[in-house]
């Protein structure tokens, strides 16, 4: 009788561990792993970037340190990315993932300024320090988007997973919710460098 019990005990274990794998149970979990690694990879470019700046920053400041609300935006904004907690969790968390999103925009229009300061000095421009820099920058800048779309792409097949059926069934009993992703306001927003006028005079110059 024991022995019986447990053949069927093994049997319904079996049925069980077929239909989960029939019902996306595995391809969801295979899933959040690679979301899990993807952003990994996006947080590493995006703190190689925070990296960079402070050296970008003085560097900038040794031919420019008057452009003073220029190097404090960059600081700044590079000081709210840091006080966010960056980690793989924030994928599970929509409200933190934009408040994330939204300072690494702040970050690159900071960026933005800074790199149109040097426009200004010949002399920067021509510092290979300062060169060299803006060629890691912008090789960090072209990581970040590559791991950005690596990202949106392994959240648009697991929320595909989690919305199709049957594996939203699946996707229910445990209580799995779909990842955020990119919008198009944030790619446009860290896309686009904002328009920055240095030739008309600030209050802060005039008081100078």
């Amino acid at each position: 009788m024991f022995i019986k019990k447990l053949i069927i005990k093994k049997l319904f274990l079996l049925f069980i561990l077929f239909s989960l794998t029939g019902c996306g149970y595995n391809s969801l979990q295979s899933g959040d792993e690679d979301i899990t690694a993807k952003w990994a990879e996006v947080l590493n470019q995006y703190q190689r970037r925070a990296d960079l700046i402070p050296n970008l920053v003085n560097v900038v400041k040794g031919y420019a340190a008057h452009e003073k609300d220029v190097l404090l935006g960059v600081t700044e904004a590079r000081a709210k990315v840091g006080a966010i907690q960056a980690s793989p969790e924030l994928v599970n968390d929509e409200q933190a993932f934009k408040k994330f999103i939204a300072a690494q925009g702040q970050m690159t229009s900071a960026i933005s300024r800074l790199l149109l300061v040097a426009e200004k000095y010949p002399d920067l421009k021509a510092d290979g320090v300062f060169r060299d820099l803006q060629a890691q920058l912008e090789g960090t800048e072209n990581r970040i988007t590559v791991a950005r779309n690596r990202y949106i792409e392994a959240v648009k097949a697991y929320n595909t997973t989690v919305r199709s059926f049957p594996s939203n069934l699946t996707a229910m009993v445990f209580g799995l919710k779909t990842k955020p992703s990119f919008t198009v306001e944030n790619e446009q927003a860290i896309a686009q460098p904002p328009k920055v006028d240095f030739g008309a005079p600030t209050a802060p110059a005039a008081n100078q």
